[in-house]
C-alpha cells in the first residue's frame, strides 16, 4: 500500500505528517506482535507452593502470571510462615491443616550448628543435631501428606477444583504436594524446582553420570580424581538411602491409597515440564532432557534508586565503595564472638560496609559500619560503588551477584551453600571462610583479598555478560513454557517415558546379558567343534598307525 503526503508548508501540515508517522508506527508494531505473538487468553493456575524461603522465587512467577491475565489459586497451610491469606495477585485456599513448617526451628537449627562449629564440639553432637534435623524433615513431609489427604476426602473442596477447570497445576517438588494433587486431578503438572523430595532435580528426570556429574551438596566439581568419584558414589549412594527413608513411608502410603502403587517417583518424573532455577553459568556442564528449562537468576533485574538513607550512606564512600553483607533470612544474629570478630574485620576496612543483622550490637562495631534489619540487596547489588557481597550462599544471592557481577566473600553455614559457594569458588569469583576457622584476621585477609585482586570482579563480570547475553529473559522465558503447558493440555512429546522402564533395562543390562549369553554360546560351540575335529582327526592317525 503507497501513501503519498503532499507537504504544504503550514504547521498544521507537518502535525499531521508527524501523527501520520507514529499511526503507521504503531500499526507496523500491532503487526509484528500479532505475528510473532502467539494468543494468550486468561488460563486458570492452581499452585501448591513449598513453604520458607522458596515462596519467595514461587511468588515472582505468580506475580507475572497475574499481570498477564491469568487467574492464580494458591494452597497454604493453615500454619504458613510466608504465603500470606490475602494477597492482590492470588486467590488463597487455606486448609484448616498444619503444613509442619516452622521458622522457629530451623532458626534455632542454625544457631546450634553454628555453635557447635565454633566451638569444637565432638562429632557426636553434630551426629545428634543431624539426626534431629531429619527428624523435622520427616515430620515436615508427614504433614504434607496429611494435608494431601485432607483435601482429597473433602468433596466440596475437590469438586470445586473440578468445576474451576484448573489449566495446569504448578509446583515446588522439594514437597510432593503438588505432585499428587496434579495427577488426582488430571492436570498437566510443571515444577519451578531446583530440589525434589529426594535431593537435587536434575538426578530426577536427567542422564547423570557420577563419573563428572557432582551430587550437591558433595562440595566437588565437575573435574573428578578418581578418589572423589568414589567419594561421589558412596556420597550419591548413601544420600539416596537417607532420603528414601525420610520422604518414602509416607508418599508411598499415599500413593498406594489414591492411585494403587507404592512407586510415588514416578509421578514427580512424569511432570510435563520442569522450570530449573540454574544456569549454566553456575550448573557443571551435564547432560539434559527436553523438558528441563533454565531459570537461573529469573527473579534477578535491574537495580532501582536507593532508599536516601541508604543512598546517601553509599555515596559517602567515596572511591573506596561499598561492603554489604547479608546471611539470609534465617540467620538475623550470630553469637555475640563472632559477631565481634566480623565487626572487627569490618572496622578495619577503608570502605564503608553495610552489615544485615537484626542481633545484639557488637561493640567493636566501626563508625563505617551501617546495621539495618532489611536491605535491597538487588538494588544494592547493582549500584556501582558496591565491590563486595558478603554472603552464606543461597541461590537467590549468588545470582543477584553474578547478574551484577560483584565477587563473593561466602560464609557457608547449612543445607546447599558450601556447595554452591564450592562452585562459585571453582570459576575463581569467590572466597569463602569456614565458620568454625573465622576470626578478625582471617575475614579481613579474604575480604581484602577480593577486593586487590581483580581477577575476582573481572572473572564475575565474565559471568554476568554469559548470563546476561541470552535470547529471553529467564523470566519470560519461564512464562512462555508454562502458557505453552497450559494451551496445549500439557508437554508429553518433551517428556521421555525411560522413568518406567526397571533400572536393568535403562541401561541394557538384559540385552548385554543376552549377547554375552550368545557370545559364550558361540564360544562354547566353537571349542566343542574344535574338540571334535581334533577327536576325528586323532581316530585316523590311529587307524593309518
Amino acid at each position: 500500500m503507497l501513501i503519498t503526503v503532499r507537504s504544504t508548508g503550514h504547521r498544521s501540515s507537518r502535525k499531521h505528517i508527524q501523527g501520520l508517522k507514529m499511526f503507521l508506527s504503531a500499526v507496523h508494531i500491532l503487526s509484528l506482535l500479532a505475528v510473532f505473538c502467539p494468543p494468550v487468553r486468561g488460563g486458570k493456575v492452581l499452585v501448591f507452593p513449598h513453604d520458607g524461603s522458596h515462596w519467595v522465587n514461587m511468588r515472582l512467577l505468580v506475580e507475572e502470571l497475574h499481570l498477564r491475565g491469568h487467574a492464580v489459586t494458591v494452597i497454604r497451610a493453615v500454619d504458613s510462615w510466608y504465603i500470606s491469606e490475602t494477597s492482590a495477585h492470588y486467590k488463597a485456599v487455606t486448609v484448616d491443616v498444619a503444613g509442619g513448617g516452622n521458622e522457629d526451628f530451623f532458626q534455632l537449627f542454625v544457631s546450634e550448628i553454628i555453635r557447635i562449629r565454633r566451638g569444637r564440639r565432638s562429632v557426636w553432637e553434630r551426629f545428634a543435631l543431624d539426626m534431629e534435623l531429619k527428624d523435622k524433615f520427616f515430620e515436615l513431609h508427614k504433614k504434607v501428606c496429611e494435608l494431601v489427604t485432607h483435601m482429597f476426602e473433602d468433596k466440596e473442596l475437590m469438586k470445586s477444583f473440578h468445576e474451576a477447570k484448573f489449566d495446569a497445576v504448578l509446583t515446588d517438588p522439594a514437597n510432593g504436594g503438588g505432585v499428587f494433587l496434579a495427577h488426582y486431578l488430571g492436570l498437566p503438572l510443571v515444577f519451578n524446582a531446583r530440589w525434589t523430595v529426594h535431593g537435587e532435580a536434575h538426578f530426577a528426570v536427567a542422564p547423570s553420570p557420577l563419573s563428572y556429574v557432582p551430587l550437591p551438596p558433595s562440595e566437588l566439581t565437575d573435574q573428578m580424581t578418581f578418589f572423589e568419584r568414589m567419594k561421589n558414589l558412596l556420597f550419591y549412594t548413601l544420600r539416596m538411602h537417607l532420603y528414601k527413608q525420610v520422604v518414602g513411608p509416607h508418599y508411598s502410603a499415599l500413593s498406594s491409597r489414591y492411585f494403587g502403587s507404592t512407586d510415588y517417583f514416578s509421578l514427580f518424573q512424569a511432570a510435563d515440564l520442569w522450570l530449573m532455577r540454574v544456569d549454566f553459568v553456575f550448573e557443571f556442564p551435564r547432560p539434559t532432557m527436553p523438558n528441563v528449562i533454565y531459570m537461573g537468576g529469573f527473579q534477578c533485574k535491574p537495580a532501582k534508586p536507593l532508599p536516601q538513607h541508604l543512598d546517601e550512606f553509599v555515596q559517602s564512600s567515596g572511591d573506596h565503595g561499598v561492603v554489604i553483607m547479608s546471611l539470609g533470612t534465617l540467620i538475623g544474629d550470630l553469637p555475640l564472638d563472632l559477631a565481634n570478630e566480623i565487626a572487627a574485620a569490618f572496622a578495619k576496612l577503608p570502605q564503608k560496609v553495610i552489615w544485615r543483622y537484626k542481633g545484639e550490637r557488637p561493640a567493636a562495631l566501626g563508625n563505617n559500619t551501617l546495621l539495618v534489619d532489611w536491605m535491597p540487596q538487588n538494588d544494592l547489588l547493582g549500584h556501582p560503588n558496591v565491590k563486595l557481597f558478603i554472603s552464606h550462599g543461597g541461590t537467590n544471592g549468588i545470582y543477584e551477584a553474578i547478574y551484577h557481577g560483584v565477587p563473593i566473600v561466602g560464609i557457608p553455614i547449612v543445607f546447599d551453600q558450601a556447595d554452591n559457594l564450592s562452585r562459585l569458588k571453582a570459576k575463581a569469583v569467590a572466597k569463602v571462610v569456614d565458620v568454625s576457622d573465622l576470626s578478625k584476621k582471617i575475614f579481613q585477609k579474604a575480604i581484602e583479598e577480593v577486593l586487590t585482586e581483580p581477577s575476582y570482579r573481572t572473572n564475575m563480570q565474565r559471568l554476568s555478560r554469559l548470563h546476561r547475553d541470552q535470547p529471553i529473559k529467564p523470566l519470560d522465558s519461564a512464562l512462555f513454557w508454562i502458557e505453552f503447558v497450559m494451551r496445549h493440555k500439557g508437554a508429553a512429546h518433551l517428556r521421555t517415558e525411560s522413568y518406567k522402564m526397571s533400572w536393568f533395562s535403562y541401561y541394557s543390562v538384559d540385552v548385554i546379558l543376552l549377547l554375552l549369553s550368545i557370545a559364550l554360546l558361540a564360544v562354547l560351540f566353537f571349542i566343542m567343534l574344535v574338540r571334535l575335529c581334533f577327536r576325528v582327526c586323532f581316530k585316523r592317525k590311529v587307524k593309518s598307525d
